[in-house]
């Protein structure tokens, strides 16, 4: 098996893991202040070191929170994925907040609100369907 596929399977076999131990393994209630979805795993080709993106949806100081308590759970976290994985050497895990959610929902605001702009000003985009509809009396 090439290098590359086995840190994909540890990466995937590990989010499933962070997963379920997420749910029902960590205790700190810091982490259950806030909705905690696992965006992605990049793990190191030496299985070493693991990165988890984590995105979380609470209030700003809810997120602190949260953020605290997955740093405060990552040795526990290492060394349960040791015993579920059956590695010798578990790799150190590092949370990273994901901001991709909450920049991609920003921006769709963003294009909300000008569309709303531009129907309120009576304004038609240049490449849109109305501006190239050709009604039945045009076309004799």
């Amino acid at each position: 098996m090439a290098p590359g596929r086995r840190v994909e399977r540890v990466a995937a076999l590990i989010r499933k893991e962070t997963s379920e131990l997420l749910i029902h393994g960590i205790r700190d209630e810091r982490v259950h202040q806030g909705l905690i979805s696992i965006t992605g795993v990049e793990v190191s080709g030496d299985l070493q070191h693991c990165k988890i993106f984590v995105s979380v949806l609470a209030d700003p100081e809810g997120k602190a929170q949260v953020m605290d308590g997955l740093q405060a759970a990552s040795s526990f976290l290492r060394g349960e994925l040791g015993r579920r994985l059956k590695m010798r050497r578990a790799p150190e895990v590092v949370f990273h907040l994901d901001r991709g959610l909450e920049k991609g929902a920003s921006v769709l605001g963003l294009l909300g609100d000008l569309e709303r702009e531009r129907q309120v000003r009576g304004e038609i985009p240049a490449g849109s369907d109305d501006a190239h509809e050709i009604h039945d009396d045009e076309r004799s």
